[in-house]
């Protein structure tokens, strides 16, 4: 009988996928996403797209789509595969948040690897070594991560005595934190902006309940169409760990993108802008 039990439990344990498989899929979604932007996407703009998109001559934008049709939509099935990157990187932001047990080393890390991938991130994205009009997801992530500090801050501290009171100061704070986290991220221009502050926002404050987490999670990534389609992989996550991967998952980002520039390079497409 407790043999019986111990098996069921086990089985219970291990339903549902790991933290590990859930970055794996978004790691997928994001090399797919970012061999299209960066590859496609020059591919696109050497075939002069831009300038056929804005002629506004049905005629031409019709004799390029008969040239170039199967380029632009391969393109444009690549960045959507990859919208369903960002809001699984958002969950699993929040989840490592509550697990971690050095927040400052936390919040450390993601900081040094948003400064190690702008080089790789501009390359890639812009065909320059640096440039500062558009940065890269890990400072998103970095001030979700810092927002989310506030937040608990703010809701530790008593501040006056009476409940009432301490509710509507703790709201304000939080309204004032999380307006400063999105106006920096919108000054800064991240990768997502103001919008992926506010998604990793909604994904925290509703995360002690996985259904409410999840239907806040697919309502704010509505304005990407196959974006809410990345809590489907999040409904099934298990809660836990998996494979011990931690660094690989952080060292991916930079060296995809750099590698990815390199074959642009090797191509002789190195030094154009893309179309992303």
């Amino acid at each position: 009988m407790e043999t019986a039990q111990l098996t069921e439990q086990t089985i219970e344990t291990k339903r549902g996928i790991s933290g590990s498989t859930i970055k794996i899929i978004a790691v997928i979604s994001m090399l797919i996403d970012h061999i299209g932007a960066g590859i496609l996407g020059r591919f696109l703009m050497n075939s002069n797209y831009m300038e056929i998109a804005s002629s506004g001559d049905l005629n031409a934008v019709m004799r390029w789509m008969q040239d170039n049709g199967a380029l632009f939509y391969t393109y444009s099935a690549m960045r959507m595969i990859g919208r369903l990157g960002f809001p699984i990187f958002c969950f699993l932001l929040v989840e490592g948040f509550q697990r971690t047990h050095n927040v400052g080393k936390y919040a450390l890390r993601l900081g040094m690897f948003a400064l190690i991938s702008e080089i790789p991130f501009d390359l890639c994205f812009n065909g320059t070594i640096l440039e500062f009009g558009y940065q890269n997801v890990f400072f998103t992530l970095f001030l979700g991560l810092l927002t989310m500090i506030a937040f608990d801050w703010i809701a530790k501290k008593e501040w006056v005595s009476g409940e009432v009171w301490n509710r509507v100061i703790k709201v304000v704070f939080s309204a004032a934190a999380l307006a400063v986290g999105a106006s920096i991220a919108h000054f800064l221009r991240t990768d997502y902006a103001a919008t992926g502050v506010v998604c990793i926002m909604a994904l925290y404050i509703f995360r002690r309940k996985k259904p409410l987490q999840i239907a806040a999670g697919c309502l704010v990534f509505l304005w990407e169409v196959t974006a809410p389609l990345a809590f489907i992989p999040i409904a099934f996550y298990n809660g836990k760990r998996g494979l011990k991967m931690k660094y690989f998952f952080y060292a991916f980002y930079p060296v995809h993108l750099f590698l990815i520039w390199l074959v642009c390079l090797l191509m002789g497409m190195g030094w154009n802008s893309p179309l992303t």
